[in-house]
């Protein structure tokens, strides 16, 4: 089971500096250890391993996310990783960039590697989360005819730099502004959310996670839909709607000029220059 609490909508920031390991974390932060230590937001998940021997380097929730199911593109993932580290640049990090890398490697899970990528992305450039996830877990955007043509030319975009991590998963990721969740375009994880009448929210890719949670003090009661994000803004301290976040994503920059101005469509090509492949003529097959 993955998902999220949150206690409050409005949001205390608690920062700690540096990187650690599942297993140094406690020994570190003993206010963790403290009952009395209280946090507006905690990301779960309740099963330690199942197809991994485990171990904690890969119990999650890793530093970003976890996540409930697999992801089936994984060594395709890694190997583009991998070749296009050579050419990764971060004015944040400058000649230092190199030391981030490698991102992925065979040592972590599939949620290793996919919170590896996602605190690269977001840490290293001036990325959102939300943005990140919009591109390691694109919607259906081929083909269809419900998404405006911002929100395609994002992700027509952005799939010439990031291939998708597919699924089936069900993804839930913070920063301390952000928490979320999505669901990948295949839609084959369970994921439900609560509101409640005084702003608690639980999303839990299981249903029952708190059983005495009575309806009468639920305001909002949903399931996540295929491709769809569930977000909620410490800063505004309110749940931002699918359609939002990602159209103000979309027009973060012109998609659409840059895909025009620089990608180029072979079809399109050999129409316009006069160029075609020529016929082959099959009808003499002999030796």
């Amino acid at each position: 089971e993955s998902g999220f609490y949150i206690n409050s909508l409005t949001s205390q920031h608690i920062t700690y500096k540096g990187q650690l390991t599942p297993e140094q974390v406690s020994q570190y932060f003993l206010d963790l250890k403290d009952p009395t230590f209280l946090s507006h937001l905690a990301l779960v998940h309740s099963r330690f391993s199942t197809n991994t021997f485990p171990s904690w380097e890969r119990a999650q929730p890793m530093r970003m996310m976890c996540h409930n199911g697999e992801i089936n593109t994984l060594r395709g993932n890694k190997n583009w990783m991998y070749s296009r580290g050579g050419m990764m640049a971060s004015d944040y990090f400058g000649d230092a960039t190199s030391q981030l890398l490698p991102a992925t490697g065979d040592h972590m899970s599939d949620s290793g590697n996919f919170d590896s990528v996602l605190e690269l992305m977001t840490k290293a450039s001036d990325r959102s989360l939300p943005e990140a996830v919009m591109m390691m877990i694109p919607e259906a955007w081929q083909d269809n005819d419900n998404l405006s043509d911002s929100k395609k030319s994002f992700y027509e975009y952005n799939s010439c730099v990031m291939e998708p991590w597919d699924g089936p998963a069900m993804v839930a990721f913070t920063d301390g502004r952000y928490i979320g969740a999505t669901l990948d375009r295949n839609g084959l994880r369970p994921s439900r959310y609560y509101v409640t009448k005084d702003d608690h929210v639980i999303l839990s890719s299981e249903i029952g996670v708190i059983p005495d949670l009575p309806d009468s003090e639920v305001k909002i009661k949903h399931r996540l839909e295929p491709g769809k994000m569930f977000l909620v803004d410490f800063e505004t301290e309110r749940i931002v709607p699918d359609d939002e976040i990602k159209e103000q994503m979309a027009a973060k920059y012109p998609y659409k000029d840059w895909i025009k101005k620089s990608l180029i469509d072979l079809e399109q090509w050999t129409a316009e220059t006069g160029h075609s492949q020529p016929k082959m003529d099959f009808s003499n097959t002999s030796r």
